[in-house]
């Protein structure tokens, strides 16, 4: 049995509709064993893709074919995540938490002396 890469992508719930999961094949954020996939692709087991959703990126191993979407549970039996993939995640989104962390916005709203302040970090770059 294969299924269209589309129609799994929707099954393992990566993205809610299938046009959504076309739309990001066909914008080059799916890439199945390296290589630039289309949506009509069939996916076998054991292949590898490649998907960017957002910031985030995560590398997947197809371990099941389905063409139906089920419940979450069900879905997480499709694939499995590679480590590599997990530990990049996780240090992105420790990255994005730091750097939400050190843009603390006043809990007022900002006076003359805060305004001047925002614009002399904006000339240097950093927001």
């Amino acid at each position: 049995m294969r299924v269209r890469l589309d129609k799994w992508l929707w099954a393992a719930r990566f993205f809610r509709t299938r046009s959504r999961a076309r739309e990001a094949i066909d914008g080059g954020h799916v890439q199945c064993n390296g290589q630039r996939a289309k949506a009509a692709r069939e996916v076998g087991i054991g292949d590898e893709l490649r998907i960017r959703q957002g910031s985030d990126e995560c590398t997947v191993l197809v371990r099941a074919l389905s063409d139906v979407r089920g419940g979450a549970p069900q879905a997480r039996t499709l694939y499995e995540e590679t480590p590599e993939s997990v530990a990049a995640r996780e240090a992105e989104a420790a990255r994005r938490r730091a750097r939400r962390e050190a843009v603390r916005l006043p809990e007022h709203r900002p006076d003359r002396r805060d305004r001047r302040t925002l614009e002399q970090i904006k000339k240097r770059g950093g927001l």
